[in-house]
């Protein structure tokens, strides 16, 4: 008897969350990544084996990996597997970073709609930051 496979976790992906499934996979992936949870090197779970483990289609798990490896973060190689790339962090830590710079933007942008002042705004910041 084979032993027993532990299931990739990724967090909960449902069709209830925000964005598509694919992107709440590569969302969970580039997170686990950039936070250091998956090192460079490590091997990542077939398209099926994630499918199962997620309760998603093989297609949309295809999806996810095709799009991570287009920007670098894993990679595949034929008859060995997919894997985390070398630069898969920093890839990841950049794509997370032009996340929230647009997150911020967005976030000025409406308050300075609400009518707050540069300064006002800075304030704001700092205080969400320090969880206040």
């Amino acid at each position: 008897m084979p032993p027993e496979r532990k299931p990739f976790i990724l967090g909960p992906i449902s069709p209830a969350a925000p964005g598509t499934l694919y992107q709440q996979i590569v969302d969970g992936l580039k997170r686990e990544v950039s936070e250091g949870r998956l090192k460079p090197g490590v091997p990542l779970p077939s398209f099926r084996v994630l499918a199962e483990d997620l309760l998603v289609s093989v297609i949309t798990v295809k999806r996810a990996y095709e799009e991570l490896e287009r920007e670098g973060i894993i990679y595949r190689r034929q008859g060995l597997g997919t894997f985390v790339a070398d630069h898969g962090h920093d890839r990841s830590r950049e794509a997370k970073l032009n996340t929230a710079r647009e997150l911020f933007r967005e976030a000025a942008r409406e308050a300075a709609e609400a009518g707050l002042k540069p300064a006002e705004i800075l304030e704001l910041a700092h205080k969400l930051i320090k969880g206040k």
